[in-house]
């Protein structure tokens, strides 16, 4: 297939790689040149002056950008992709964004006969240099079948969440619990060294009694507990503070309009924009644990 891929950053160049793996044909497109750059040479990739250029021609078009306004911005209006595009090019999003923003797209996508899924991923630059991401899709049952075969060259778990939005719900209520659960950690590993406690006797505790969560036994935020955890490398790597600080902020907005109660995210999203503020949005969301470590 000829994909036209939109945003090539920590995620979308390897995402792109796996597709060229899969013997498709690319043209992309990222409004940094440098980013550009890094794919032109490769072998079946053509590089594209704008958005709606990448989409020309395209049997499928895949975006993955930062945050909801860009994604408005590259799909709507006089010069976006639903204007460009041909009616019946299937497009793929998979930004993590509010709900009611990819809903609205996916509206208008259809209005203008083009099939749009929402398709936001779990699993990190990792899952997406070893092609082993989770993509949470958000669409029609037939549109879902229909990109599977695409996000299978990119992802080991592809899981039909239901309408329109929905993958994107996935994704953001996922990830508040993520982060309840990491702060949690860090509260209780800290406060049992601080009691006296050896970490990694008490984690070893933990994770065979009914505080064991992925945070605790997979991730540990404790220094020198995991091997090959970012908290064993200063914080390195991983999914960025600010990365959670953002999908926080998706979830606690997508609260307030769907007026439902998120307390303990209401204060995880407060936690880590203390967290940002302090300096530490490029480490690791596991360095949240460094609000306690300095006490």
């Amino acid at each position: 297939m000829k994909i036209g891929f939109i945003g090539l950053g920590h995620m979308g160049n390897p995402m792109c790689r796996n597709l060229l793996k899969h013997g498709h044909t690319l043209r992309v497109y990222d409004v940094v040149p440098e980013l550009l750059k890094k794919l032109a040479s490769e072998k079946g990739v053509e590089t594209a002056t704008s958005g709606p250029d990448a989409a020309r021609g395209a049997d499928v078009v895949v975006t993955m950008l930062p945050s909801s306004p860009h994604v408005r911005a590259v799909y709507m209006g006089e010069n976006g992709l639903l204007a460009a595009t041909k009616s019946g090019t299937p497009l793929i999003d998979c930004s993590t964004i509010d709900p009611l923003t990819a809903r609205e797209v996916a509206m208008d996508a259809r209005a203008k006969g083009c099939p749009m899924i929402d398709a936001p991923v779990s699993g990190g630059v990792g899952g997406a240099e070893a092609g082993t991401l989770t993509f949470m899709v958000g669409g029609e049952a037939k549109d879902f079948e229909a990109a599977k075969a695409v996000l299978q060259c990119m992802g080991k778990n592809i899981v039909h969440c239901g309408g329109s939005g929905n993958g994107q719900v996935a994704k953001i209520c996922n990830n508040m619990m993520l982060a309840i659960e990491m702060i949690a950690t860090s509260e209780g590993m800290t406060l049992a060294a601080k009691l006296g406690m050896d970490p990694k006797v008490f984690a070893s505790i933990v994770n065979t009694s009914s505080g064991r969560c992925w945070s605790s036994d997979t991730y540990n935020p404790f220094p020198g507990v995991l091997e090959n955890v970012p908290a064993s490398r200063g914080y390195s790597g991983g999914f960025g503070a600010d990365l959670m600080l953002k999908d926080l902020t998706l979830v606690t907005d997508a609260a307030k309009s769907a007026r439902h109660p998120v307390m303990l995210g209401a204060l995880a999203q407060q936690i880590y924009q203390k967290h940002s503020v302090d300096g530490n949005g490029a480490k690791d969301f596991s360095s949240v644990i460094l609000q306690y470590m300095k006490a």
